[in-house]
């Protein structure tokens, strides 16, 4: 089976990480396979941030948590990489452009033996004054929307097997 498909049909979430920091040489090559994405007439809309600082990480983490109303949970499950993605609102597939940027980012990681999970609610963490002068401070500017958080790192346990897909996913006409 081809490499791309193959890994299409076997990734799954991961969300149980080893503590330990991944090499820097595969993070950089996760978030490269980012900025492979499609976009909108190649503008380019995204930004990807590779957080990697333990102190940010967990800052994140309870921005996260506390939006979900859950104080002492870490919706990013031990994962010491966070990958943030940012959308610049101006762009009209903003949106679009940094979904198709996390997928690539997910497909990378599998790839290359990495774990990874798609979390949900960067949206409200980088429109609150607290998210936005996170931003200031790691010297981003512009109006970006928060598109979602692709957290990283190694499996501490074996990820499930995909379950079977619905009947009529796909319909031909």
């Amino acid at each position: 089976m081809n490499e791309i498909l193959k890994a299409i049909r076997e990734r799954r979430s991961c969300r149980s990480y080893l503590p330990d920091m991944l090499p820097r040489e595969v993070i950089e090559q996760i978030a490269e396979a980012g900025t492979y994405a499609a976009t909108g007439m190649n503008r380019q809309s995204p930004l990807i941030v590779a957080v990697t600082d333990r102190g940010l990480r967990d800052r994140l983490s309870a921005m996260n948590a506390a939006i979900m109303g859950k104080e002492d949970f870490d919706p990013f499950y031990g994962a010491p990489v966070v990958l943030i993605v940012l959308a610049d609102r101006a762009m009209a597939t903003y949106q679009y452009d940094g979904s198709l940027v996390m997928g690539n980012l997910m497909l990378a990681a599998h790839a290359l033996g990495v774990g990874s999970c798609w979390i949900h609610r960067a949206k409200e963490e980088f429109d609150s004054e607290e998210g936005r002068s996170i931003l200031r401070e790691l010297g981003i500017e512009g109006d970006y929307e928060g598109i979602g958080h692709c957290i990283l790192g190694m499996p501490a346990a074996d990820l499930p097997a995909a379950p079977p897909r619905k009947e009529g996913y796909v319909r031909f006409v």
